[in-house]
């Protein structure tokens, strides 16, 4: 009998589905997979609930209901001065994995390069290799993180078809700051090249941080495609509603990717998302503010306790080094030790890194703070109660 697909045939599982498979198994509080444990805006959840009785309940248009293409675009306008034609420029998606993948579809030709940027989220390389780009990796260096320009500019070449920038970052927590969105500008337009902007915690900045999209730079207007997430927007992740935005030289093909991949979303849910993001700026901010007291609860006992946080300027996720804790194994055996004996599980921080661009680095994990505040303390208690026992542990 013939083989399936042989990249996807062995695709592993995602470190999230085994770590929180781990965490069930062994009664841990699970602090690595990224979503908020309560529901979004009762508000917006009405919305789709009489949407859903009073319908349509058929196929909604292809690129996305009017309403919330136009919401997407006023959006656009509001919060960061663009000016987005909600008819030829906006797609809406089945979240934004799925928006992901279409840009890869939809501007990739076999054997173009992919500049992804270490560390990064766990499925850009995956969906790259199945849209039949070739990855090239540049790498951020802990703890700060910062944006090298001649390294940046030595992963590009005349095979550079994309630059794939997550800002807010997961998992590093990392904002890009002007200077280096200038610098990826620079490159892109000398190397002719697009930028895919995921931009799903685009709402989800703390202390003086700011989000700018790269599309707001000069010459970026028609090389960006900028994607956005209700489901991180309004902690409505089970949505899966996304949204891209793009110019229509790169829309219309990603539109065409977007068209065989699902076709349509729920329309209810569209309808309801379209309201939520003519909210009140106040809504907005609220949201980060609600964050910010997890980072900084999550961050003062993780320190307390003796781990070395990393700095964190947007998301919802830490990275920690646990170095200092004196444990003797890598990451991924520091995540799964303890999951089973302290009942608190994060994420290895390798599982973010491509091991043909050198070793990663092994002492750092993701936590995720998008938790109940009652959540946080029980996990802090349990780790503090757990060290405080096994300071230094000769691991096996």
């Amino acid at each position: 009998m013939k083989s399936p697909n042989d990249f996807l045939a062995h695709i592993p599982p995602s470190i999230f589905a085994v770590m929180s498979t781990l965490a069930n198994e062994h009664g841990a509080i699970n602090l690595g997979q990224g979503f908020p444990d309560t529901d979004g805006p009762q508000w917006i959840r009405d919305v789709a609930a009489q949407a859903l009785i009073d319908g349509p309940n058929q196929y909604a248009p292809d690129r996305g209901v009017p309403a919330l293409r136009q919401a997407v675009a006023e959006h656009n306008k509001r919060f960061y001065g663009l000016d987005i034609d909600p008819d030829r420029e906006v797609v809406v998606t089945s979240g934004a994995s799925e928006a992901l993948l279409d840009c890869f579809m939809g501007l990739l030709n076999p054997g173009d390069e992919v500049i992804v940027l270490e560390p990064f989220f766990d499925i850009y390389v995956p969906q790259i290799k199945a849209a039949g780009g070739i990855a090239k990796f540049v790498r951020l260096e802990a703890p700060d993180w910062t944006l090298d320009e001649a390294t940046l500019r030595a992963a590009f070449s005349g095979k550079t078809k994309l630059l794939v920038l997550n800002s807010p970052m997961n998992p590093a927590g990392k904002v890009f700051k002007q200077e280096e969105l200038d610098i990826i500008a620079r490159l892109l337009i000398e190397f002719d090249a697009y930028a895919l902007c995921d931009e799903v915690y685009e709402h989800l900045t703390f202390d003086d941080h700011s989000h700018i999209p790269l599309m707001t730079l000069p010459g970026m207007r028609e090389r960006c495609a900028r994607i956005g997430s209700a489901g991180k927007t309004f902690s409505l992740t089970g949505w899966k509603i996304g949204y891209i935005t793009a110019a229509p030289g790169m829309l219309n093909t990603i539109a065409n990717a977007h068209q065989i991949v699902t076709f349509a979303s729920p329309p209810a849910l569209q309808i309801a998302v379209a309201q939520g993001l003519q909210a009140d700026t106040s809504y907005f901010e609220g949201l980060a503010k609600g964050m910010n007291e997890g980072r900084r609860l999550l961050t003062d006992g993780l320190k307390k306790i003796g781990f070395d946080v990393l700095p964190c300027e947007g998301t919802y996720f830490l990275t920690a080094d646990f170095a200092p804790l004196g444990f003797n194994g890598d990451d991924v055996e520091f995540c799964t030790w303890l999951t089973k004996e302290a009942k608190v599980t994060a994420i290895p921080m390798s599982a973010f890194y491509a091991e043909e661009n050198g070793a990663p680095p092994r002492s750092l994990t993701r936590f995720c703070f998008a938790k109940k505040t009652e959540i946080l303390e029980e996990a802090l208690e349990r780790l503090n109660s757990f060290f405080s026992k096994n300071r230094i542990t000769a691991h096996a």
